[in-house]
């Protein structure tokens, strides 16, 4: 092999194989691997030069290398990059290490700019807390078991209510006992809950609270099976389910009963129904003063001027041509009610669920959480829009 082809020869020669000694002239070849001398050398095409590497470095690339992936670059990635005397070269505060700059002119010019790659800067999209797919979708077939029993036969629809509130019930008492230690009896909260909605249905407001007393006392003396740890929290934690949940619900299957029952329902659930949507709409695209920040942070003062708008324009027209006997101003004060009540039956289980530290009673239904957090907004709801229809247009 020709010595030219290794430039010149290093000054002082070289140490040769151990059978040879030393030849001044001897040129060994260059080892493999960034430990290289890559300044003793003079390249024959223009390439990155490997660095020496220092002292008690990785000699298979760098920290960044590594944690990338990728192999180890052979040389410095950019022209540009300086050491800086006040930094270490590797450490945690210094993620990517500033390379020396090369020594050989004819190196090529990188076309990317000196520091680490940055990510593409895309503008965020405003987006829903929830998949709206999977919400729409369980509120349509939903909507759909509703309608279909409530218009072919009432006695189905007071079966959809009862379930409804005994897998309401076992949330709220799973959640209890899971966050706060609470031990809710469920048996007697399940029997009573289902028996006040079928008392309410047969009997009137009277049946229900029979109902609902039966229920308390059944709390009280079935918690007395277990130790007497805890047995206040545990029965006022049950008397409070059974009111919140069977009881509110009850005054559903009391608007049933009327002639016209089913379009009273129906004109129950779309007010709640589209005043949450206004709420969620307008509060979604406008929203920017909070509402109860330290109640529920999402909702706003314009979503609470969208729900009264959507629910009094809903109000009027559902008065006007599904309530017999009923005029577009009680439609009007109806559907402000509504917005009122679904608001603060919203709010009122927000302040359940943040005292119990969860974001949903449960996962029963994609899109929405669990069956309580569907029925925040409508519970507190039933009882009002009862009361005023009968003010308005009587029992029937």
């Amino acid at each position: 092999m020709n010595d030219s082809s290794w430039g010149a020869p290093p000054r002082g020669g070289q140490w040769g194989p151990p059978d040879q000694g030393y030849h001044p002239g001897f040129a060994p070849a260059a080892p493999a691997g960034p430990a290289y001398d890559g300044h003793e050398a003079q390249q024959t095409r223009p390439m990155p030069i490997v660095p020496d590497v220092p002292a008690g470095g990785d000699p298979g690339g760098d920290q960044d290398d590594r944690d990338r992936g990728t192999a180890p670059l052979s040389g410095p990635p950019f022209r540009d990059e300086m050491p800086q005397p006040d930094q270490a070269p590797y450490g945690p505060q210094q993620p990517y290490a500033p390379q020396p700059q090369p020594e050989n002119p004819q190196e090529p010019m990188p076309s990317s700019q000196a520091g680490a790659p940055q990510p593409p800067h895309r503008k965020q999209k405003k987006r829903a807390g929830r998949d709206l797919r999977a919400a729409i979708g369980v509120g349509v077939g939903l909507g759909a078991v509703i309608v279909a029993s409530l218009f072919v036969v009432k006695a189905v629809f007071v079966g959809v209510i009862a379930v409804a509130v005994v897998v309401g019930l076992w949330e709220l008492t799973s959640r209890l006992q899971e966050r706060k230690s609470i031990k809710a009896p469920l048996v007697p909260l399940a029997v009573g809950g289902a028996a006040m909605v079928v008392a309410g249905y047969v009997r009137g407001p009277e049946g229900a609270w029979v109902a609902m007393a039966l229920t308390a006392l059944a709390v009280l003396v079935w918690r007395m099976t277990e130790p007497p740890e805890g047995y206040l929290k545990d029965v006022t934690a049950g008397v409070f389910a059974a009111f919140y949940v069977p009881f509110l619900a009850t005054f559903v299957a009391l608007m049933l009963t009327a002639d016209d029952g089913a379009w009273r329902v129906l004109t129950f659930l779309l007010l709640t129904v589209v005043s949450d949507t206004g709420a969620y709409a307008v509060g979604w695209r406008f929203g920017k003063h909070k509402l109860a920040p330290r109640i529920s942070p999402g909702k706003t003062r314009e979503g609470l001027l969208g729900a009264v708008a959507f629910a009094m324009a809903a109000g009027a027209l559902c008065m006007e041509f599904a309530i017999d006997g009923g005029t577009w101003w009680q439609g009007l004060l109806l559907g402000l009610a509504v917005a009122a009540s679904a608001t603060l039956g919203d709010l009122g289980e927000s302040m359940i669920k943040r005292d119990l530290g969860i974001k949903d009673m449960g996962t029963l239904l994609p899109g929405h959480g669990g069956i309580m957090d569907r029925l925040d907004s409508l519970l507190p709801t039933a009882p009002v829009v009862w009361l005023l229809l009968v003010i308005f247009v009587g029992t029937g």
